[in-house]
């Protein structure tokens, strides 16, 4: 085979490999846990510790967020 189809080749096949891993790494597996799940959650930590580092804390309440998105749950403050 040409040299350069035969390089052409090599790199195409590389490519559709690594393209296939991804897909199939990154597929929607459902509801259910799976083996990735650890994995999902490490990079999943390590975007919300970027965000923090770049955007700084966000210093609210998970109660406040309740509030404003069910206010009838809010009512029982006094």
């Amino acid at each position: 085979m040409n040299p350069k189809t035969d390089k052409l080749v090599r790199r195409t096949t590389m490519i559709a490999t690594v393209t296939a891993s991804y897909f199939l790494l990154t597929a929607d597996y459902g509801p259910e846990p799976n083996a990735l799940d650890p994995i999902k959650n490490g990079i999943l930590a390590a975007q919300r510790a970027a965000k923090e580092l770049v955007f700084g804390t966000k210093k609210r309440h998970v109660e406040s967020d309740v509030k404003k998105l069910d206010p009838k749950r809010g009512n029982d403050d006094p």
